[in-house]
Order: C-alpha cells, then sequence, then structure tokens
C-alpha cells in the first residue's frame, strides 16, 4: 500500500528541450511496485509550457489547479481547473500555462515507458 500527498511529493525539473518552467513529480509508479501504470503530477510555471512533442503512448489528463491551453488534434484549447483530458497516442501535443495563475495536473501513463521514474524507492 502506499498513501502519498500530492502537496508533499518533491518536485524535480523536467529536463527537455522545448521546456520552460515545468516540473514534475512522481506519485505512483515503478519504484513503488505499480507494474502497469504511473501516476505524475506537473507543475507549469505562470507563462510557462511542456515541450511540443508526442509518443507512442496514450495518457489521461486531470488539471488539479489553475489554467491555460492544450495543443491536441490540430488545435489550442482553453483547460482549467477540473478538466480531463484524453491524448492519444502519436498525436503532438503541447500543455500551456496561464500568465497569471500557472498550471497543474496528473497525468497517467503506461508504467512500462520511460516516464521519469528513475529508481525504486526515489
Amino acid at each position: 500500500m502506499l498513501i502519498r500527498n500530492i502537496n508533499d511529493t518533491p518536485m524535480k525539473p523536467v529536463e527537455m528541450d522545448g521546456v520552460k518552467g515545468a516540473s514534475m513529480a512522481i506519485m505512483v509508479g515503478r519504484g513503488d511496485g505499480a507494474p502497469n501504470f504511473a501516476l505524475r503530477q506537473f507543475r507549469v510555471e505562470p507563462g510557462g509550457h511542456t515541450p511540443f512533442h508526442h509518443h507512442d503512448y496514450e495518457h489521461e489528463v486531470f488539471v488539479v489547479e489553475g489554467g491555460g491551453t492544450i495543443f491536441l488534434d490540430g488545435a489550442e484549447r482553453p483547460i482549467r481547473a477540473g478538466d480531463v483530458i484524453y491524448v492519444p497516442a502519436d498525436e503532438q501535443h503541447q500543455f500551456k500555462a496561464d500568465a497569471a495563475k500557472g498550471l497543474r495536473f496528473l497525468c497517467l501513463v503506461p508504467a512500462t515507458r520511460n516516464c521519469g521514474d528513475p529508481t525504486p524507492g526515489s
């Protein structure tokens, strides 16, 4: 069993080309013994963004707080706290944070992918 609070989990900067002001924490993943899925938390500072990218797996997103936009399906759309977003495999996407509030979201991905989960117990 694992209980981990979203507000107490240390964040690490996302280090990828095209990132501005984004950090991430693994809420639960391979290092915790989860064989199928990894749940990640992302914070994007006001005016920041994730990289414009795609990958060969789907992911599901829940916007926890703040707002901004997502580029998906060839268009940029507004997102806000409470929104759920499905990002299909191989779909170009990017999250941009509102210039005033920033953005915090949870992202569920297959645990078998390189999801930033470093080592067991970390």
